[in-house]
């Protein structure tokens, strides 16, 4: 049973989730203050009764935000859907393999700065001496001054990096593949949350991943499991998912964001479906497509063009275009977005596609600016590494980000404990020629 404090926590978030749809929540606000003052067992039953006066509210933003993919579908602009041209197996294989280091090299980078602001980013990079953006892995110190947060991880920092550390970043990504080779390409939202409760321990999933897995213990089926209680369900969790269900359709984004979609629902709604959708995309894009803006347009084409996330894409593209440098467009981000959580899908997607943009094709320079940004760092590392490692193809990724990883990624998945890279690579490809065959 859940303490008090943490459901007053799960309250207040949801009055934020609630503002954040569009609703009038002032006066349930004012309840929630009240409340807190209240002797503790009159408490319960008030945080109850204001949990149901807010599942009543409706969205004014409901009709163009669905969370079904038939209705999803009919909102999204003109898109390719399925790219004609198509890579050879060769050149396959290695951007596959790209993709995979990418993530993990990625995670790496951004892991030991998590939930970090620029300015502390800023702030450790100064004191290290290294040159901005961020370019590298960062430089380890067991001491730093008064003023200078200390990284959270010596095993992902630059010289001590011996391979990819376990991470739900990269966690997901193995599962992803996991379930396609167990249920193929007809795997239901069902059979994913099977997975979740046969491999995930309850401690290693978060924010959302962890309400639904309640839920699904709780006998709630997908979709439910990510509605009921779920204040977390725009956040990032599903975002950081895609990459498993894109290395499947390589050059079909519509099939990629559909699997996406299937994963998604089971923990997130609206624009954190979105998120798992246009990141899948995208990347099932890269495997064929050379142009950086072009990759993410084709992400936007899978998700509603009036959503939330949409928009909010589109500024960034568009500021690309007046901002000469990358600091210019993160204000703008920042000042316009800024107010969401630092966990949530639509201001890290933001960030993501500020390293691409900006990243001028150069793998450290995507990665760097995509962490250097802040906030879930080591997720937009991941993804940006994902996306612009499928685009390179392994051979041409830079020699001192991809060899101290020495081919090898740690993963908690039951028969996933210690992975050759290469070989999670192989077992994609195989489930792409599989995917390949699925009627169009």
């Amino acid at each position: 049973m859940r303490d008090l404090e943490s459901v007053a926590k799960e309250v207040h978030r949801e009055l934020k989730q609630r503002r954040e749809e569009g609703c009038d929540v002032t006066r349930l606000e004012e309840q929630w203050e009240a409340i807190a003052v209240r002797p503790p067992e009159l408490r319960w039953a008030e945080y109850e009764g204001l949990w149901l006066a807010l599942e009543n509210l409706v969205s004014p933003l409901e009709s163009r935000e669905p969370s079904t993919l038939e209705a999803i579908r009919a909102l999204r602009p003109e898109g390719p859907r399925l790219l004609a041209r198509r890579p050879s197996e060769r050149e396959l294989r290695d951007k596959i393999y790209g993709a995979w280091l990418g993530r993990v090299a990625g995670c790496l980078l951004g892991k030991p700065v998590e939930g970090w602001s620029r300015a502390d980013i800023d702030a450790y990079l100064q004191y290290v001496g290294e040159p901005s953006p961020l370019s590298f892995y960062f430089p380890w110190r067991d001491e730093v001054p008064e003023g200078v947060r200390r990284l959270h991880s010596k095993n992902c920092s630059r010289g001590n990096i011996t391979q990819g550390v376990r991470d739900d970043d990269t966690d997901y990504t193995v599962l992803g593949l996991h379930i396609l080779e167990t249920y193929g390409p007809g795997f239901t939202s069902r059979e994913v949350a099977d997975t979740w409760l046969g491999c995930l321990p309850y401690q290693r999933v978060y924010t959302a991943e962890r309400v639904a897995y309640r839920n699904l213990v709780n006998d709630l089926d997908p979709p439910e499991s990510a509605t009921y209680r779920n204040p977390y369900r725009e956040w990032i969790g599903a975002q950081i998912r895609a990459d498993g269900w894109a290395y499947a359709a390589p050059g079909w984004p519509e099939k990629a964001a559909e699997f996406a979609f299937r994963d998604a629902v089971v923990s997130h709604v609206k624009n954190g479906i979105y998120g798992e959708m246009w990141v899948a995309a995208m990347i099932a894009a890269a495997f064929v497509v050379e142009e950086v803006a072009e990759i993410i347009r084709i992400g936007l084409s899978e998700i509603p063009a009036e959503s939330r996330l949409a928009q909010a894409l589109q500024d960034v593209l568009a500021w690309h275009q007046k901002e000469p440098t990358w600091e210019g467009c993160w204000e703008r981000i920042h000042s316009k977005y800024g107010s969401y959580p630092p966990v949530h899908t639509i201001n890290n997607a933001c960030l993501v596609a500020l390293g691409l943009l900006y990243g001028e094709k150069d793998f450290g320079r995507t990665v760097g600016i995509a962490v250097h940004g802040g906030w879930d760092t080591d997720c937009n590392g991941a993804t940006a590494g994902s996306i612009i490692g499928a685009l390179l193809g392994a051979a041409a990724l830079p020699w001192e980000w991809i060899e101290p990883l020495h081919d090898r990624l740690e993963s908690l998945v039951p028969g996933f404990a210690h992975n050759r890279i290469s070989l999670l690579a192989e077992r994609s490809l195989r489930v792409a020629r599989q995917v390949r065959e699925v009627p169009k």
